[in-house]
């Protein structure tokens, strides 16, 4: 096992900043101490002027393997997250086949654990019919199950009233949700083909799938959570009547419905369609200014608890069609740090408070086992990131498989530079070193 040591690190964790050095020994986080520059390491960096963070954790990626590898493969996509700082991440059970049995969830851990880079856990799928295989998961082991309450691909739209009941009862495990009412969008899209045809722009996307689909299905999840206890996580906040569904008044390890937003949510809105059509469409859709600064309102007000990427990429060509046509989702899980990190130089966060809901929250959320934070005795999973270097996303330095952005040449003013994964220096300048894989997520639960 490497050591590692890194000098002179400005640490932004758990509300604080700190300069100090840490060893890195056996994987995990052996000292923290402003001391230690004396010690011999196979590896030494000197993070002088740099930000040392806890490695993020993003609980919401589709990778796509297996069955849709032509649009993206677990390799590709969680080299890309390391290069951008994710040092963890939970994928979603629409692949091809959908992952509802406890063998396919097994085949995809196991090639994980072959492929990636960064650590990994694998969401639980929930269908209309199958309950059994579902209630098998294991709660140390999976990091949640996950129910579409909206479309998804193949037999993955839970609208069985029945079926989400008698789940939301019998779950001794988080179910995190996407919430969309299926009639209500279903209406909406016969009315606006009737009205637009078969080639509208995408700026119908968030009226199709608007405030009130939002609302009725995120209120009926809260409404089940709480009639059964059930432990719910709520992704992709997008609307500003879905906030007074959550609570700033507890803390967040004792919350039984906890919630998430993604950042293309909090960097786009609905004026964005004019330039980026189909780029930016995805499902929840992107909506107006207003949603967008509830949003912001809610995440510095803890009533949102976690920033994810819901990472969901296609390709070029498949974007281009038609509205109608082009699929929804947008992959972003190589900038989301990046992303967050400028809009706290703007003053629309801090710095720490990027920490907290990007590594501190979703290991709390998720009761993750020894990540999340910079902590003697913790995984080191540690991203370092240079505050002064410039980086302008383009194709040629895109490393997901599908190649392209809706950010394509942004400026950003900050820079990952390393990546830490479970105590192997996975990523440096450019450069990958992949001889070893990362890690299965564990989760202390009872």
């Amino acid at each position: 096992m490497q050591t590692i040591l890194i000098l002179n690190a400005n640490i932004i964790n758990e509300n604080q900043k700190i300069e100090t050095d840490i060893l890195i020994k056996d994987q995990k986080i052996d000292k923290i101490d402003k001391n230690l520059s004396h010690l011999t390491a196979d590896i030494i960096i000197d993070a002088k002027g740099s930000f040392v963070l806890p490695g993020v954790i993003d609980d919401q990626v589709h990778f796509r393997e297996p069955g849709l590898t032509h649009k993206a493969e677990l390799y590709t996509e969680a080299k890309a997250a390391v290069a951008g700082g994710i040092t963890s991440f939970m994928e979603m059970p629409n692949t091809v086949p959908n992952a509802l049995t406890q063998d396919l969830l097994a085949q995809k851990y196991q090639r994980a654990s072959e492929v990636s880079l960064a650590n990994y856990s694998f969401f639980m799928g929930v269908g209309n019919d199958n309950l059994e295989e579902v209630l098998k998961t294991d709660i140390k082991n999976v990091c949640g199950l996950k129910i579409f309450m909206g479309s998804s691909t193949g037999n993955m739209l839970v609208d069985n009233p029945v079926t989400l009941d008698t789940i939301f009862r019998e779950a001794n495990l988080l179910i995190a949700t996407h919430c969309e009412d299926e009639i209500t969008v279903k209406n909406n899209v016969e009315r606006f083909r009737k009205q637009f045809g078969e080639n509208p722009t995408a700026d119908i996307h968030p009226k199709i799938r608007n405030e009130k689909a939002c609302f009725l299905s995120s209120s009926l999840a809260t409404t089940l959570a709480k009639k059964y206890n059930t432990r719910l996580h709520i992704l992709h906040l997008t609307t500003t009547d879905e906030l007074n569904l959550f609570t700033n008044q507890i803390p967040l390890a004792q919350k039984r419905i906890t919630s998430e937003v993604c950042v293309h949510h909090l960097w786009f809105s609905s004026d964005d369609y004019a330039v980026l059509g189909n780029q930016i469409k995805c499902n929840p859709a992107i909506k107006d200014q207003r949603h967008q600064n509830n949003l912001w309102k809610a995440l510095l007000d803890d009533r949102l608890d976690i920033i994810a990427t819901d990472h969901a990429p296609h390709t070029w060509e498949e974007k281009q069609q038609n509205y109608w046509n082009a699929p929804a989702g947008l992959p972003l899980v190589q900038f989301s740090l990046i992303m967050m990190l400028e809009k706290a130089k703007e003053g629309k966060i801090t710095i720490e408070k990027v920490v907290e809901k990007m590594c501190h929250a979703p290991a709390i959320c998720f009761q993750i086992e020894k990540r999340g934070f910079i902590r003697e005795g913790y995984w080191a999973d540690i991203a370092i990131v240079n505050p002064n270097k410039s980086f302008i996303v383009q194709k040629e330095n895109i490393i997901y498989k599908s190649k392209w952005s809706p950010l394509e040449n942004t400026k950003f003013s900050n820079q990952v530079t390393h990546t830490i994964v479970s105590g192997h220096l996975a990523y440096e300048n450019g450069i990958f070193y992949e001889s070893k894989k990362g890690e299965r997520l564990r989760f202390e639960r009872n």
